[in-house]
């Protein structure tokens, strides 16, 4: 999650205006390896995986070149894949509240009280 904030704060500091700059972190995975790595880390089988139809265009990876950001304004991933992972996955654990809260939509409501 840091890697991405600073990247950001790079592109509006240093990026050129109408520019798009890929926020990268040079770790491609499949998705079904990223799944796993989740499943692992909450300590969940693998089995709760359930295949599903695949579908013309279903993502199988996602590949981000970042080589723009890093060649012009010297931004690089600080963290590793795994170590971001776990901490994100960290981050929601201790954060139900917050997530849950958005999955019921009951933020709407909040955010109702300042249109």
């Amino acid at each position: 999650m840091t890697d991405h904030a600073a990247a950001l704060w790079e592109i509006l500091r240093r990026g050129r205006l109408g520019e798009v700059y890929n926020i990268g972190g040079r770790a491609e995975r499949r998705n079904i390896d990223v799944v796993r790595i989740i499943l692992r880390h909450l300590g969940k089988p693998d089995t709760l995986i359930k295949p599903v139809t695949d579908r013309p265009g279903h993502d199988r990876r996602y590949a981000i070149d970042c080589a723009k950001l890093e060649r012009e304004l010297g931004w690089a991933p600080q963290h590793k894949f795994e170590t971001g992972i776990a901490d994100t996955i960290e981050w929601y654990l201790t954060h139900r509240t917050w997530w849950e809260r958005v999955l019921s939509e009951g933020y709407r409501a909040a955010s109702a009280l300042y249109i």
